[in-house]
């Protein structure tokens, strides 16, 4: 009988420690779900405007991309079609000109450049973020 009575006694220390456990487990649930759930719920949101924004400025940065690619290409055609070097920077360049600008340039091939339509920096960045504290970086 003693034996049992030992038995039930470690039965109930045991029920005891594991209703203390969950109780300190619902205690803790309450908690998160009280207290850290809106903390968590508003940082999500912030990063949201923040991923948001990444995004803008990834399509941003990809669109200015094309514009320097597509003027790169309109200098690359330009160097190809004026090649050749004028006088007055021959003798500044002297021995330094390579055979590549060896040809003359003819006044009657200059053509006037229309700059194409670019996007607008301020389209992108208005006028209201100059002053914030991003200006000085």
């Amino acid at each position: 009988m003693k034996e049992v009575e030992e038995c039930i006694e470690e039965m109930l220390i045991r029920l005891d420690e594991f209703c203390g456990m969950t109780d300190m487990i619902r205690s803790d649930t309450s908690i998160l779900l009280e207290e850290m759930i809106p903390l968590i719920k508003a940082k999500v949101s912030e990063m949201n405007n923040v991923y948001t924004k990444v995004d803008k400025l990834e399509a941003f940065v990809k669109m200015a991309g094309h514009h320097v690619s597509f003027l790169e290409e309109q200098i690359l055609q330009a160097e190809k079609i004026h090649a050749g070097c004028p006088p007055s920077i021959q003798k500044l360049l002297g021995p330094l000109v390579s055979p590549l600008f060896k040809k003359t340039c003819t006044p009657d091939g200059q053509q006037s450049y229309n700059l194409p339509e670019l996007y607008r920096t301020e389209d992108y960045f208005p006028i209201k973020c100059i002053g914030s504290k991003y200006q000085s970086h």
